[in-house]
């Protein structure tokens, strides 16, 4: 591996601003995106810089052996670790509030920093008692969305600050890398922005890296945690997933595409539990359309987007790499990323069909057309179009024409491939290029 740093400064920012706000601060995001050396290295760091003393600052891993070994003299009658079905474990948190005890008192000030806090037994009422104690400041990571996001509400009672931590904005690995946009970008959409394969050296490292990360990491933790038997028509759905990124997906057509090509059934339930175990391990996300005239959701279809593309491309062992598909992906993560709520957008429209009725008068017929992302954040919205490239007037009236539909007053963008500045025609829409969209700090500088 080569000697680089991603800084991670937006995150690190977001958990100083968070600091003794009387909430714990729960780290979550994929495996390996970075969330154990942005809270025990970035984050320890930048609090020993301002003077926090090392001994208030308690480190602990509770996937490490060297720190849960730590815990055995303390109650030595009960076990440290109790095993899970999966080959899991979970660690006895009497121990763990006693090792606490140990390193603290209730005079000083001290950070608690806990790494894959879903180990350790009955965390949330551990958790929750030490909000009690005024002088605790609590952050923990985890990379289970069931135990760490969608429950956040209810498991911790209004007591969670929720980070979300995402691989590696284009902005982070071209600062980092010190490559040019267009090398950046080659490497970008192939093997993706998870820190550590970031910084390997060859194509091929990073590919076995990740193709190992699919199997090994990925699906044996979905497996273990779900305990899912059919586990290879888990990877076959996984494979499936995969091969639609940014395609309208309805689970009606992929049972029939997965007995057409597995040659298999499979019901409804199953593909739509399968979708919810991806996205609570953080694999992918699962986009809904809106009705923008209709101002409404619709269940199907909707889109699948990954997390990481280095993930997804390996699933698919780096045979389908088309570009446009996988710059739409990494478009919606960085808009995403900006805390914007990310949906895909449809509006009708009636078209003259040519033809005449009985009064001849010309009939109408319906349309739907696509809007790739509706973006919105407080009261900000945003309407976006992703094009790899406008080679012509016939092209771009195509990108415009959902658009131009619309009808109200909130920004459309289109993001393109082009290399030129960005500019507006005559009908306001704003044409940005790809790297100008994803390298500004602010959209609102190129709106």
């Amino acid at each position: 591996m080569r000697t680089v740093e991603f800084p991670r400064t937006d995150y690190v920012s977001l958990l100083k601003e968070r600091r003794w706000n009387g909430l714990i601060k729960i780290i979550t995001g994929a495996r390996r995106a970075g969330k154990s050396y942005l809270l025990n290295t970035l984050f320890y760091h930048a609090l020993l810089e301002e003077g926090v003393k090392e001994k208030n600052i308690i480190r602990f891993a509770f996937d490490s052996d060297d720190d849960i070994d730590q815990l055995d003299s303390f109650f030595p009658e009960e076990p440290t670790r109790t095993p899970q079905k999966g080959g899991t474990y979970l660690v006895n948190a009497k121990k763990f509030r006693a090792f606490i005890r140990s390193r603290t008192n209730e005079k000083e000030p001290f950070y608690l920093l806990l790494d894959e806090i879903q180990q350790l037994d009955n965390f949330v009422g551990t958790l929750n008692g030490y909000l009690g104690n005024g002088n605790f400041d609590v952050y923990v990571t985890g990379s289970n969305s069931h135990l760490l996001s969608s429950d956040i509400a209810t498991t911790f009672k209004g007591r969670g600050s929720l980070i979300h931590v995402f691989p590696l904005s284009f902005a982070e690995f071209v600062g980092a890398l010190g490559k040019s946009k267009e090398e950046a970008w080659s490497q970008y959409i192939v093997t993706g922005s998870l820190p550590v394969v970031a910084k390997m050296v060859t194509e091929q490292e990073r590919e076995e890296y990740l193709a190992l990360l699919d199997e090994e990491t990925y699906l044996k933790d979905i497996i273990s945690h779900n305990g899912i038997a059919k586990t290879e028509e888990l990877g076959e759905c996984f494979s499936m997933f995969a091969s639609m990124i940014g395609s309208p997906m309805n689970v009606s057509k992929m049972m029939g595409a997965f007995q057409a090509i597995e040659h298999k059934k499979i019901a409804h339930q199953t593909i739509s539990s399968y979708l919810d175990y991806f996205q609570n391990a953080f694999v992918l996300e699962k986009a809904q359309q809106y009705d923008i005239k209709g101002k409404g959701y619709i269940e199907q279809p909707f889109k699948v987007y990954f997390e990481d593309v280095g993930v997804r491309n390996a699933r698919l062992d780096f045979r389908q790499i088309e570009e446009s598909h996988l710059m739409e992906n990494v478009i919606y993560n960085e808009l995403r990323r900006r805390k914007y709520r990310v949906d895909i957008g449809r509006v009708n429209v009636f078209e003259d069909s040519g033809r005449f009725d009985a009064k001849n008068r010309s009939v109408y017929t319906r349309k739907s057309l696509e809007v790739d992302f509706i973006a919105s954040k407080g009261d900000e919205k945003l309407y976006i179009q992703s094009a790899l490239s406008i080679p012509d007037e016939a092209k771009r009236a195509q990108e415009k024409r959902s658009l131009l539909a619309i009808g109200d007053s909130f920004s459309k963008i289109i993001v393109t491939k082009n290399g030129l500045k960005p500019f507006r025609d005559n009908d306001g829409i704003l044409t940005i290029d790809l790297f100008d969209f994803l390298l500004c700090r602010d959209f609102r500088e190129l709106l």
